[in-house]
């Protein structure tokens, strides 16, 4: 099975799901609440670390890190399937959205909100 299409993932974790039961607590409010319980230990891994640190992991907690970030893609592919939502096409209208909101000669360097710009 390819191992590069958020479809075969997504039937891949629906699946998982189906063969265990588990559907049936997979609503998306549950996923929404799992995908932020797991960036709040993604960003436990960050805490206290320097830019530097942060940029510079040692293997052990480099994995330890993917595997949350394994986490929070899980539950968001879940919860795209249960809310019927293209990632792919809502990721690049997105881009659109923010290509819009941030043309490069305007923003190049400048980290503020497109609201700051007003």
């Amino acid at each position: 099975m390819p191992r590069d299409s958020l479809q075969d993932l997504s039937t891949r974790l629906l699946a998982f799901a189906r063969s265990r039961d588990w559907e049936q607590f997979h609503s998306p409010k549950n996923l929404s609440m799992a995908l932020a319980g797991e960036a709040g230990e993604l960003l436990e891994h960050f805490q206290w670390l320097s830019e530097a640190q942060s940029a510079a992991l040692d293997d052990p907690k480099k994995d330890q890190v993917a595997l949350e970030m394994a986490d929070i893609l899980i539950y968001l592919v879940r919860l795209a399937e249960r809310l019927d939502i293209d990632l792919i096409d809502a990721t690049y209208r997105k881009i659109a959205v923010n290509e819009s909101r941030y043309p490069e000669d305007r923003v190049r360097g400048d980290a503020r909100r497109a609201e700051e710009y007003e």
